[in-house]
């Protein structure tokens, strides 16, 4: 008796795991775009939706302007990848999300991105809206204090691939060698997977 509970419980737990695996998969390859709406700024002011991440690749990285490190390296060896790429590139549009709306104003995103390339867009906005962008893209941050009345944010930290469909596409990791990136960003350009 005893046995057959514990097939009896093994085969409800890989029917489960079966299933919600299946709902992951689908999900991520269903054909609808990743994310969720959104309306939010880019840093000139004017209204950017999700409309953006369609129509052409796009590559997306979530950060802040205040950061110290993730944020300012990751955004130089983009601009350097997309000048790597050169002409296969110039269809990637590629845009630096803040996930600190508070500080990050569109003026400031503005100032802070045309420092790394003009080929990169900032988006801000209001903080729910950005902070309800963020989870739809499942990006994780949290506002750490620093104990000086200052604070930072702790993020993800890989860049994020998008086909031209809006669709997950792959990720680029923090400090993935730039021939791998490049390489990634080349595939995906060039309408496969990265």
């Amino acid at each position: 008796m005893m046995r057959f509970i514990l097939v009896g419980i093994l085969v409800l737990m890989v029917v489960i795991t079966g299933v919600m695996t299946f709902q992951w998969y689908s999900k991520l390859y269903s054909g609808e775009p990743y994310g969720a709406p959104f309306t939010l700024v880019d840093q000139k002011g004017a209204p950017i939706t999700e409309a953006a991440f369609r129509g052409h690749p796009s590559v997306v990285f979530f950060g802040f302007t205040h950061c110290p490190e993730v944020c300012p390296t990751t955004l130089f060896e983009l601009a350097g990848w997309l000048k790597t790429m050169g002409d296969s590139g110039k269809n990637l549009n590629a845009y630096f999300v803040t996930v600190d709306p508070e500080r990050d104003t569109p003026e400031t995103m503005n100032t802070y991105v045309s420092n790394f390339s003009d080929r990169i867009t900032g988006i801000t906005g209001d903080p729910d809206k950005v902070h309800a962008m963020a989870k739809a893209f499942g990006i994780y941050w949290k506002k750490v204090d620093t104990g000086d009345g200052d604070y930072t944010m702790d993020h993800t930290a890989s860049v994020l691939l998008l086909n031209a469909q809006g669709d997950f596409a792959g990720t680029i990791a923090y400090g993935e060698s730039a021939d791998t990136a490049v390489a990634k960003l080349k595939r995906l350009a060039a309408g496969g997977q990265s």
